[in-house]
């Protein structure tokens, strides 16, 4: 196997939030010292109008800010009344908070394998799973990696059962389905601000979506204790509100995302035609038609030893990472579900090949050709 030389080993991260940082220094250090200056850091104006961005942008009527993207699913869940006995069908090859969500209120997650070509739900199998469990309340898809799942297909199948789908696109803002803004389609959107995501926060944050009046005024109300009006309780909630300092900052960056985002699909097209000229033996997730606008939040190989190809690409200055390597049905703290290794064999396949390469916007094409030619060099 062949190696590239010392002196031509380049420094290529995952995501470097620091050349992005760069970009908009100057006029996120002046909304930070506007908001320290006020002194008003919980909730307030800055927060309201973020939502109001958040909600003409995901094209909804709605926007509640939260803590986390963790918390959006919890309040989510908790805003419909999912609780102990009731059953949610979900993905196994998804971060852990999909999952945690579920079970920390007491409910059962029922996985479902995903799709080779997309790593979202398999519509299919999520059928097949309805007609084997009669307590199933909710469906929770997830937004992989940038791109919708087909929400058209598995509204079809909620509506027949006449239960809610929660979007889980932590992330995914700005994708689309058919034209349609991820968080717009189900009964309620849930947004991850965590700085690694396409729209970060320089901390945590989160964000819940919905067109329900009903759902909306519940979900405020649950952020903040179940609470209305000061000291006075309707419902029991818990403590999860998006601070001002971060709103300020989110704000800022939304300014841009649209032309972040181009970046990436530039450069995810560009991974597309190399990885083909090249003949690297290796599979990208197949863009649907449905998928109207895929973002990229990560860009995903498959293939054989992975294992080997990461710290070879290490040892080349190439930042990458796995998402995921152990399903959520074969994690240890769900041994008590009763699933085990085989079960979905798709999403266990996906765990231990698939591997993120760096795709943020300011990566320029001789690093995406340097990336590439690592690769032919491992392969061949």
């Amino acid at each position: 196997m062949a190696t590239a030389t010392q002196a031509s080993v380049r420094n290529i991260p995952l995501l470097d939030l620091k050349a992005q940082h760069a970009l908009i220094r100057g006029q996120v250090l002046a909304e930070v010292t506007r908001v320290i200056d006020s002194q008003k850091f919980i909730l307030g104006d800055d927060v309201k109008h973020l939502e109001g961005d958040i909600a003409n942008y995901c094209s909804v009527q709605h926007a509640i800010g939260c803590a986390s993207g963790s918390d959006a699913l919890l309040l989510a869940l908790m805003a419909l009344e999912i609780g102990p006995g009731d059953e949610v069908i979900t993905t196994p090859y998804t971060f852990f908070a999909t999952t945690g969500s579920i079970t920390r209120l007491g409910a059962t997650p029922i996985f479902v394998d995903v799709e080779p070509d997309t790593f979202n739900l398999d519509v299919a199998k999520v059928a097949e799973a309805l007609g084997k469990h009669s307590r199933v309340r909710a469906i929770l898809p997830v937004h992989l990696f940038g791109a919708c799942a087909d929400m058209d297909a598995l509204g079809g199948l909620a509506a027949d059962r006449g239960i809610p789908i929660i979007e889980d696109a932590a992330q995914s803002i700005g994708s689309e389905y058919k034209g349609r803004r991820a968080g717009s389609i189900g009964q309620i959107g849930c947004f991850s601000f965590f700085p690694s995501k396409n729209l970060g926060a320089y901390g945590d944050g989160g964000m819940m979506t919905t067109n329900d009046d009903a759902l909306a005024e519940k979900l405020r109300a649950l952020r903040v204790h179940g609470t209305k009006r000061k000291y006075y309780h309707d419902l029991i909630g818990v403590n999860s509100r998006l601070d001002a300092l971060q709103a300020a900052v989110l704000r800022v960056k939304l300014r841009h995302l649209d032309s972040w985002t181009a970046g990436r699909q530039r450069n995810a097209k560009l991974y597309r035609q190399k990885i083909a000229e090249l003949r690297i033996p290796v599979a990208v997730p197949v863009e649907q038609p449905y998928q109207t606008r895929h973002i990229y939040n990560q860009f995903v190989i498959v293939g054989d030893r992975r294992d080997e190809l990461r710290p070879y690409l290490k040892e080349q200055g190439i930042g990458t990472e796995i998402y995921y390597p152990l399903p959520m049905h074969v994690q240890t703290c769900f041994a008590y579900l009763g699933y085990k290794a085989g079960d979905f064999p798709v999403a266990e396949r996906l765990a231990k090949q698939s591997l993120a390469l760096p795709v943020y916007p300011e990566l320029d094409s001789e690093s995406i050709d340097y990336v590439c030619q690592a690769l032919k060099r491992f392969y061949s």
